[in-house]
């Protein structure tokens, strides 16, 4: 199992590759918990907002994660 920081960093990579950031759902499929997802916002790495998608005849919330400017950082990378 990889150490909290290394899966950190890969939820912050994944978060980097995607312009429009993931779904909380997205995130949970590639193995991160729900804590470590709200870790992630509560150190101002990633931003977690709620929105409405239509899916054929209904409407569903889903939480969308994107990456901060202070989570690049993290990443060492620059915008």
């Amino acid at each position: 199992m990889p150490s909290p920081g290394r899966q950190r960093r890969r939820a912050l990579k994944l978060l980097a590759a995607s312009a429009e950031g993931c779904t909380e759902a997205i995130m949970l499929a590639h193995g991160f918990t729900s804590a470590m997802l709200v870790q992630l916002v509560q150190a101002e790495l990633a931003t977690a907002t709620a929105e409405r998608m239509r899916t054929g005849k209904r409407t569903i919330e889903v939480i969308r994660m994107k990456i901060t400017d202070a989570g690049r950082q993290a990443l060492g990378e620059r915008r």
